[in-house]
C-alpha cells in the first residue's frame, strides 16, 4: 500500500537488524562482483545461499561451470549476457531482463558478457527444499517489457516474482519468493507487506534510502540490510533531488540443514560425496558433460 502517513503503517514494522557492505571480490574468470550473501559476515539466509552484484567487461566472465541443488536468478542492470548450457539451451539477456534457472538435478553452463563496455546486473541463488533438489533443470525467462509493473504517487515497481501493488508476476517459484524492484522518485515513500513467517532483505542499487522508520538512518547503494520479523516494510526517499532504487527480496525457509561445496548445494555430506562423484563420472544428471564445451 502506499500512503501518506509519515511513519510505518503496519503493526509491527520490520526493522533492519544487520547492515553488510557488498564489498568487491574476483569470481569466475577475471570477473569481480560485490556479494553479500554468502561472505563470512553472512553465510546463509535462509532460503537465500548467496547474492552478487557483478560488473563484467569482456574478455572477463564466468565460463564453464556447474549446479545442482538450487535456482538462480540472474537481472540485469546494464548491457547483456549470454547463457550457454549442455543442453542445448543459448540465450542472451538485456537490459532489465531476467532469468531464473532452477539447476534442480544438474546443469553445467556458461555465462559470459555480450557487448562492449561494463555489464553489470544481479544474481540470487535461492535453495531448493530436499522434494526438489533432484527435479529436472528449467528456465523461466521475462523480457523486460513482459515483467509486471505499477506505479502510484511517485514510486515504481517492477514485480519480478510475488505480488505488489495489487499485480502479479508470472513467474513459478519452487521454494516461495518475492522479488521487487522499486524506484521511489524524491520526496516519496512506500509501505509494502511481507508474509511474516518469510525472511526477508533489501538490497540498494542507487541513490539512498530510510528503512522502516524515519528515524533510521540511511542507507546508500552496495549495502544489504536483513530484515527481522513483522508484516512489512515501510522506505521513505527523503532526497530533494535523486531517485532510489532497490530491491526487496522475501522467501518462505526451508528450515533443512544446508551442505555446499562450491556450485554445489545438497542437504548432507553424503549428498555432497555423490554429486562431487555424478560430475567427476558424467552421471545421474551430468551425462551431457562428457563431450560438452561452450563456443
Amino acid at each position: 500500500m502506499s500512503g501518506s502517513s509519515q511513519d510505518s503503517s503496519f503493526e509491527q514494522p520490520r526493522l533492519a537488524t544487520k547492515k553488510i557492505l557488498a564489498r568487491p571480490q574476483s569470481e569466475g574468470v577475471g570477473a569481480v562482483v560485490r556479494r553479500s550473501i554468502g561472505r563470512p559476515e553472512l553465510k546463509y539466509f535462509d532460503p537465500f545461499l548467496v547474492l552478487d552484484e557483478f560488473a563484467v567487461s569482456a574478455p572477463a566472465g564466468f565460463p564453464d561451470h556447474p549446479h545442482r541443488g538450487f535456482e538462480t536468478v540472474t537481472y540485469m542492470l546494464q548491457g547483456a549476457f549470454t547463457h550457454q548450457d549442455f543442453a542445448g539451451h543459448m540465450g542472451t539477456i538485456h537490459t532489465g531482463d531476467v532469468q531464473w534457472m532452477t539447476a534442480g538435478r544438474g546443469i553445467i553452463h556458461s555465462e559470459m558478457p555480450a557487448g562492449e563496455g561494463t555489464q553489470r546486473g544481479l544474481q540470487l541463488w535461492i535453495n531448493l527444499s530436499s522434494n526438489n533438489k533432484m527435479i529436472e533443470p528449467r528456465y523461466q525467462e521475462l523480457l523486460d517489457e513482459d515483467i509486471p509493473r505499477a506505479q502510484k504517487d511517485g514510486v515504481e515497481v517492477k514485480v519480478i516474482a510475488g505480488e505488489a501493488m495489487g499485480i502479479h508476476s508470472p513467474v513459478c517459484t519452487r521454494t516461495p519468493t518475492l522479488y521487487l524492484d522499486f524506484t521511489l522518485k524524491p520526496h516519496s515513500q512506500y509501505h509494502q507487506s511481507i508474509p511474516e513467517s518469510w525472511n526477508a532483505f533489501v538490497y540498494i542499487i542507487e541513490g539512498e534510502g530510510v528503512f522502516s522508520s524515519l528515524n533510521s538512518p540511511a542507507t546508500t547503494a552496495h549495502h544489504l540490510l536483513i530484515l527481522g520479523p513483522g508484516d512489512g516494510l515501510s522506505v521513505w526517499n527523503k532526497s530533494s533531488s535523486k531517485i532510489l532504487r532497490f530491491i526487496l527480496v522475501g522467501g518462505q525457509p526451508l528450515n533443512e540443514p544446508v551442505v555446499q561445496h562450491g556450485p554445489f548445494v545438497m542437504n548432507t555430506q553424503d549428498e555432497i560425496d555423490k554429486t562431487v562423484e555424478d560430475y567427476c563420472y558424467c552421471k545421474n544428471g551430468f551425462e551431457m558433460a562428457r563431450f560438452w564445451r561452450s563456443q
